[in-house]
């Protein structure tokens, strides 16, 4: 049983196939019956990357098997698309989300905009997998490979190696702009801060900061303290720069 797959790849999907930018068509000649999501990923395009497929006209979803020549057209998310909205594949609005060791900096801006990402610069591909199936965590990475997992379910191949344009890419494809909360979660461990009056840490701060400073907040996981000091004007601008983009 020999038949033939053509795969045409919409919007920016051809940033991903073998052969480079600008080959949105791509053929497959296969032998046996094949699910659409692994011949679509041996194109080079990871699976939470795809909010559409459609198989001779018609949607169908990751687990459709082809076995014999079809046409499938294979669209991104945010894609400008009118037909078949109660069958797109991914989710467009996730809160919560896990990054690989490599992206420090974007976790860094996502934190101080409020943004919940768990992140480990030490850990490794199957501890990022095991967390982002166990608590339900979108996964954001360069690593095109690590979206292409079975158990990802929600993800993100990050375009930009800079970190503040990664994080308007974030931003913009999980629909975070009207959850922003700036300043409200600890840049080291990720957990909520809380308002906490002066006399109850006043013991922990330097002689300058006790005489200057009166607002402060603590996180409610290691115990780190808050205060507007002299950097949180760059903090604010960096706020202020992120979210005039959206």
């Amino acid at each position: 049983m020999n038949f033939t797959v053509r795969l045409t790849f919409h919007g920016d999907l051809g940033l991903f196939l073998k052969r480079g930018r600008g080959q949105e068509i791509v053929e497959r000649d296969l032998a046996e019956r094949t699910s659409v999501k692994d011949v679509i990923e041996s194109c080079g395009v990871p699976h939470p990357e795809v909010d559409l497929i459609l198989v001779d006209d018609q949607p169908v979803d990751f687990a459709c098997i082809l076995q014999r020549d079809h046409q499938v057209d294979i669209y991104p998310v945010g894609h400008e698309l009118t037909f078949f909205p109660e069958n797109r594949l991914q989710a467009t609005r996730i809160d919560r989300f896990i990054a690989d060791g490599h992206l420090g900096k974007l976790v860094r801006n996502l934190r101080l905009l409020g943004v919940d990402v768990a992140y480990d610069s030490a850990a490794d591909d199957r501890q990022l997998l095991r967390a982002a199936k166990n608590d339900n965590r979108a996964l954001p990475t360069r690593d095109r490979r690590l979206l292409m997992h079975a158990v990802v379910r929600d993800g993100y191949c990050l375009r930009s190696q800079d970190p503040l344009e990664q994080t308007i890419e974030v931003l913009r494809r999980f629909d975070l702009l009207a959850t922003l909360a700036p300043f409200t979660r600890c840049s080291r461990c990720n957990a909520p801060l809380e308002p906490v009056e002066k006399e109850e840490i006043v013991h922990r701060l330097e002689p300058l900061t006790k005489v200057y400073y009166e607002q402060f907040r603590r996180c409610t996981g290691c115990g780190q303290i808050y205060w507007p000091g002299s950097h949180f004007e760059k903090l604010e601008a960096r706020v202020a720069q992120l979210t005039e983009r959206l």
